[in-house]
């Protein structure tokens, strides 16, 4: 345990990758939590790629601000702050085109134009060593580093005379590796679960599609044989590595919340007494990390979840859906659990956050059988456009001066149009503002939404 300057206690969880709280103990931080007396327990969650340092960083700019913004706050008692640590996995970044949104842009494409994430520019030995260190297990790991070989084996055969069938048994030595990598991992949900069909596809046909969604591939290179096939195929193969790492991280994330956080914030209910307060913080990946916290959790009554809120959260938004307006024909997987939260449950978007808005439906992956035009509503993430289909449902803004008044109610689902805060996309060719998130308004709202508890 550690403390802010005002002595409000800070604890540090580092979960692994199957959910197991590895530091503290969890007989110690659940005495610790109670032998500070802490009232309000704001647990807040990083998301992908994000290092121990880079998350402590956030949590110690984060922190303080929410401790500030709480202060006085007649329904907030006495504070304690916890950031998770979680396996997310690094991949290199990229010089991405950076999305165009004039008005013939959006007549012509829905807003984004001649889009390449830039992933080409990677060499398959500098993607394996990036992976790395979010795999404990080391066949994965050695797996990781036969994937980034092959690439670079495939790149320089790319203009040879080695005959297609070498070809075509090369991607598949990349696809069995790629697909061993997830075999460990939980599912994902099935609105959440669009990267399937880079494992059930043949290589060949799978890898030339992401080539094209990421654009280092022209446009019907999959379908009409335009160009050299092996040599976009083998870009491909790099960008179905970007995407089965967002796959990865997903599933990861939901695991590690279910199986890890959720039962962990029972006990301490179960524990405390009188019964602290829990406030979910997350951000991107870690968004959906905190999220399946909740059917980790047994009952309503058994829940010290007072409010949720998810920072451009990079999982579907139909994830609380009720089943009559959801796509996927069926109820959200974390709509039954929405119970669990007793004040609100809020969710921030951004246009100018390109990860989720531009990168992720492509991720989520664009499958032969979904028109352009409707896979971002199909696959698209949280931090875009906020909940989908859920009710009741309000929709607000943040305001640029942190001066926001929200009235938050307890059982509502919140919407929260950020565009003026998390604008920053200076640098981020590829995220633009998806990190855009240390910012006193970001904390107003944490706070407002802990005020709001039933």
């Amino acid at each position: 345990m550690r403390r802010l300057t005002d002595n409000e206690p800070v604890w540090d969880l580092t979960f692994d990758e199957k959910g197991r709280l590895t530091a503290p103990t969890e007989g110690d931080f659940l005495d610790q939590v109670i032998a500070e007396g802490v009232d309000d327990l704001f647990v807040f969650s990083h998301g992908w790629g994000t290092s121990e340092n880079k998350a402590r960083g956030l949590y110690d700019a984060m922190f303080p601000m929410i401790q500030e913004a709480a202060s006085g706050a007649p329904t907030i008692g006495a504070p304690g702050f916890a950031g998770i640590y979680w396996p997310s996995l690094w991949f290199p970044p990229t010089e991405a085109t950076r999305p165009q949104a004039d008005a013939a842009a959006q007549a012509g494409t829905g807003g984004v134009i001649d889009l390449n994430a830039g992933t080409a520019a990677l060499s398959g030995a500098k993607i394996a060593e990036s992976l790395q260190s979010g795999f404990a297990d080391p066949a994965q790991r050695q797996a990781l580093l036969e994937i980034g070989r092959l690439i670079d084996e495939g790149q320089q055969a790319v203009g040879s005379n080695e005959p297609d069938a070498w070809k075509e048994t090369l991607l598949q030595a990349i696809h069995a590796r790629l697909t061993s990598l997830t075999r460990q991992e939980q599912a994902a949900e099935v609105e959440d679960s669009g990267e399937t069909a880079l494992l059930t596809s043949d290589p060949k046909t799978a890898y030339l599609a992401a080539a094209e969604a990421f654009g280092t591939a022209p446009p019907g290179s999959a379908t009409q044989g335009i160009g050299d096939w092996f040599s976009h195929a083998i870009n491909g193969a790099k960008d179905a590595v970007r995407v089965l790492s967002y796959k990865i991280m997903k599933d990861r994330a939901g695991a590690i919340g279910r199986v890890g956080l959720g039962p962990l914030l029972e006990t301490l209910h179960q524990r405390s007494s009188p019964a602290a307060r829990v406030h979910l913080i997350g951000h991107s990946f870690g968004a959906r990390l905190v999220s399946f916290a909740l059917p980790g959790i047994r009952t309503r009554e058994d829940s010290p979840v007072a409010s949720l809120l998810l920072l451009q959260g990079a999982f579907s938004h139909w994830s609380f859906a009720h089943a009559k307006d959801n796509p996927f024909g069926a109820a959200g997987a974390l709509n039954a659990f929405a119970g669990r939260v007793h004040g609100p449950l809020v969710a921030t978007f951004s246009v100018h956050d390109w990860a989720v808005g531009v990168w992720y439906p492509k991720a989520s992956f664009l499958t032969h059988d979904d028109a352009q035009s409707k896979a971002a509503d199909r696959w698209g993430g949280l931090g875009a456009d906020g909940y989908r289909a859920v009710k009741p449902l309000e929709s607000l803004k943040m305001q640029g001066d942190g001066d926001t008044t929200y009235a938050f109610t307890s059982g509502t689902f919140y919407r929260i149009n950020a565009e003026d805060v998390i604008n920053d996309v200076e640098g981020q060719p590829f995220a633009g503002a998806h990190s855009d998130i240390r910012k006193q308004p970001v904390a107003a709202l944490a706070a407002q939404a802990a005020a709001a508890h039933a």
